[in-house]
C-alpha cells in the first residue's frame, strides 16, 4: 500500500482527484503479476527525464518547451501492455508508443499542444526468433534493424532482409511505414514481406493476422505507427542473397562533373537489373570547398560482374576495379551503416547513433529533373549551413507491385525517394536550418511529383499539415497530408480506422482519421 501511495502522490498532478487510486488499482487489475512501480514513471519520478531522454535521437524535443508524457511505460511483456491500454481507455488518457525514437517529428514521445498522453516505450520488447529452414523470423517492435541483421546472419549467411540502413533504428517504426533500403529494388519493402503481426487493439485485445482480418493486415504494413494498435511482433519473409556481394563508393566534384552524372543517374539507376542498387547524394563539402555528388551501390554478385554491368549502363561514372569491393552481405550492413570494416557485431550496440538537431522531409521524382535545373540545386549546398539530399532509386520490383498491395503507393513509375535532411549541434541555429530546408523544398515543388505531391511517411514532416486535436480530427482536413503519404490508399486506410477504432483512441498529429458517415463505418 506505501507503494501505491508514492505513485498516487507522482501522478496526481495530471491527474483528477478522482482518478489516481481507481487508475492505478486498474493497472494492477490488469497485470497482477506485475510490480508496476519498476515500469511506470510520472513527471515527477527520479528516472523520468533519463527514460524520456534515451532514446530520443532529435535534440530539438528535449527542450523544456517540449510537450511531454504524463507518464512513461516500458512494458517488459503483453499483459503489461493490454493493462496499459485498457486503464489509458477508462481514464482518458491517449497513447503514444515509441520503439526506437526516429520518428523525424518526434510524434512517438511528445505532442504539439496535447497533454493528456501517456508514452509506452518498447525497449524491451526485442526478441527475435530466426527459422532458418522455413525462411522467416518473428521480430518484437522494440528490436533494432541492426539486431535483426546481425541475428540472422548468425543463422545463414545467405538469408537477409529488406530495410533501411541506419542500425539504431526499430522494427516498429520502420515497418510500420513501409522500409526502403538497399534490396528494395530486388525484394521490395520490408512491408512487403511482412507474413504476419500481433497487434493489440483499442480494446486491449491481442490479434493476429486470422484474428484482425485482411484489411487491418494491410493497413499496418506501410499505414504509419501509431494509428491502429499496438504491433508487439512482425513476422517476417526473409529473402535469398549471394555469399559474395560487391559494393562502391565515389565521389565526384563539380569539376569533375558532378551535375552531369547525378543528371544522367536518374535515367539509368531506375532501370538497371534488380540486383543493382545505386544511390546518389548531395553533399557539401566533398572536396573541402564545395558540393559534391556521391554515389552508393550494392550488386548482388561479384566485382567482375558489378564492373562489367557498370561499364555498359553508366560508363560515365568511371567505376574502377580499385572502387568495388567484395564483401558478405552482412558485412555490407555494416558498411551502409557507416562502420566500415567493424565487426558485424557493432550492429548490437543501440547507442551508436549520435543524438544531435535535425529536421527531414522529402518528395518523389516521376520525370527527370532537367540539367539546367541541378544547377540550381546544387546553389543550395554552397551555403555552411547547409544539409543533404538522399536519392534512393526505385524500379526493379517495386515498380511490379500494385499502389493498393498495401498502403504504400510509390511505385509504377516513380524513378526515386528523395530524402532532404539538415543536421546541426546548436539550438541557436535551429531556426536558420529550418529555414534553409524549408527553403530548398519549396524550391523543388515543380521538379518533383505533383497532383498530390508525395511524401514518405517514414520521413515524416508536420510542415505538410497536422490533424486537429483528439477525437475532432477530420478526415477531410488530414486527406491534405494524408494523400501525400499514401495517395488513393489513404481513403482506404480511414475507413479501416473507422473500424477497427472508430474513437480514435490511438491519436497524433498525424495518425489516420476515422471516417465513419452516419454512424456507420464504411
Amino acid at each position: 500500500m506505501a507503494i501505491l501511495w508514492i505513485l498516487l502522490i507522482y501522478i496526481s498532478p495530471a491527474l483528477s482527484d478522482n482518478s489516481y487510486e481507481a487508475f492505478l488499482n486498474c493497472l494492477f487489475h490488469y497485470s497482477p503479476n506485475s510490480n508496476v512501480s519498476e515500469i511506470l514513471y510520472s513527471q515527477c519520478s527520479v528516472n523520468y527525464t533519463n527514460v524520456l531522454n534515451s532514446t530520443i535521437q532529435n535534440l530539438r524535443y528535449t527542450s523544456q518547451n517540449t510537450t511531454k508524457p504524463i507518464l512513461i511505460l516500458t512494458p517488459t511483456n503483453q499483459e503489461q501492455i493490454q493493462a496499459s491500454v485498457s486503464c489509458c481507455k477508462n481514464h482518458g488518457l491517449s497513447i503514444r508508443v515509441r520503439s526506437g525514437g526516429h520518428d523525424y517529428e518526434g510524434l512517438s514521445y511528445r505532442s504539439v499542444n496535447y497533454s493528456q498522453f501517456v508514452m509506452l516505450d518498447l525497449t524491451n520488447l526485442r526478441s527475435i526468433h530466426i527459422n532458418s529452414h522455413h525462411g522467416t523470423a518473428w521480430v518484437q517492435s522494440g528490436a533494432t534493424i541492426g539486431e535483426l541483421y546481425y541475428k540472422i546472419s548468425t543463422k545463414n549467411s545467405t538469408l537477409a532482409f529488406p530495410a533501411g540502413t541506419c542500425s539504431t533504428v526499430c522494427a516498429g517504426g520502420q515497418f510500420s511505414g513501409g522500409g526502403i533500403g538497399t534490396l528494395t529494388r530486388k525484394y521490395g519493402l520490408s512491408a512487403d514481406n511482412i507474413l504476419d503481426a500481433k497487434i493489440i487493439d483499442s480494446n486491449g485485445k491481442v490479434l493476429d493476422r486470422a484474428e484482425m482480418g485482411e484489411d487491418l493486415f494491410w493497413a499496418i504494413r506501410g499505414g504509419g505507427g501509431g494509428s491502429f494498435g499496438i504491433v508487439l511482433s512482425w513476422k517476417l519473409r526473409l529473402v535469398q542473397v549471394p555469399e559474395i556481394v560487391s559494393t562502391f563508393f565515389i565521389n565526384r566534384t563539380l569539376y569533375q562533373g558532378a551535375i552531369g552524372l547525378i543528371y544522367k543517374w536518374q535515367y539509368v539507376a531506375f532501370e538497371m537489373e534488380p540486383d543493382m542498387f545505386l544511390e546518389a547524394d548531395i553533399q557539401p563539402n566533398i572536396n573541402g570547398t564545395e558540393p559534391g555528388a556521391v554515389f552508393q551501390s550494392l550488386y548482388l554478385g561479384q566485382c567482375t560482374d558489378m564492373l562489367t554491368y557498370m561499364q555498359v549502363h553508366f560508363p560515365e561514372l568511371g567505376v574502377g576495379t580499385s572502387d568495388c569491393r567484395e564483401m558478405s552481405w552482412i558485412q555490407s550492413a555494416v558498411y551502409f551503416a557507416g562502420f566500415g570494416d567493424a565487426d558485424p557485431k557493432i550492429l548490437l550496440d543501440r547507442g551508436l547513433q549520435p543524438k544531435i538537431y535535425n529536421k527531414g522531409t522529402s518528395d518523389y521524382v516521376i520525370d527527370p529533373i532537367p540539367f539546367a535545373s541541378w544547377e540550381g540545386i546544387f546553389d543550395w549546398f554552397r551555403s555552411n549551413i547547409s544539409g543533404s539530399m538522399y536519392m534512393i532509386s526505385h524500379g526493379g520490383v517495386m515498380s511490379e507491385i500494385p499502389e493498393s498491395y498495401i498502403p504504400y503507393p510509390h511505385r509504377g513509375r516513380v524513378l526515386y525517394n528523395v530524402q532532404y535532411l539538415a543536421l546541426w549541434n546548436r539550438a541557436s541555429d535551429t531556426e536558420a536550418h529550418l529555414g534553409w530546408i524549408r527553403g530548398l523544398r519549396s524550391s523543388m515543388t515543380y521538379l518533383v511529383s505533383t497532383n498530390p505531391r508525395r511524401a514518405y511517411v517514414n520521413f515524416r514532416d508536420l510542415d505538410l499539415g497536422s490533424n486537429d486535436v483528439g477525437r475532432n480530427t477530420s478526415y477531410e482536413n488530414a486527406r491534405v497530408w494524408g494523400e501525400m503519404y499514401f495517395k488513393d490508399n489513404f481513403k482506404r486506410l480511414a475507413l479501416v480506422k473507422g473500424e477497427v477504432d472508430p474513437e480514435n483512441f490511438f491519436w497524433h498529429e498525424q495518425s489516420i482519421p476515422p471516417l465513419i458517415v452516419e454512424g456507420k463505418n464504411y
